[in-house]
């Protein structure tokens, strides 16, 4: 894989990420804050470190696999893995500024 073809694939991939919603808060994963890592290695295999707003959050699982069943959508992309992570703990101030503008808290 190119370096050019890699950046296509990462920012595709972010723009994956912004399509997937926790039920119960109007603002998608990516911008939450809750992707910790994206690793992409040379041959096409993803790796997604991300968490919960909290730890016992009851959508963790459905949420988890619409992130990998997306993930594993884009073309390109040879395998998806996605590990939910509690370190470091989630926070608001992990949210992006749209985020917090789209929930008030700015």
């Amino acid at each position: 894989m190119t370096l050019e073809e890699k950046e296509r694939l990462e920012e595709r991939i972010v723009e994956v990420l912004k399509t997937v919603y926790d039920p119960e808060i109007p603002v998608d994963v990516y911008n939450l804050g809750l992707i910790y890592r994206i690793e992409l290695g040379d041959d096409a295999r993803l790796d997604v470190d991300m968490t919960m707003t909290a730890p016992n959050c009851p959508a963790a699982d459905f949420i988890m696999e619409d992130v990998r069943l997306k993930l594993a959508g884009i073309d390109g992309i040879a395998d998806v893995q996605v590990h939910l992570v509690f370190e470091p703990e989630w926070d608001k101030d992990m949210m992006s500024e749209e985020a917090r503008l789209e929930l008030g808290w700015l």
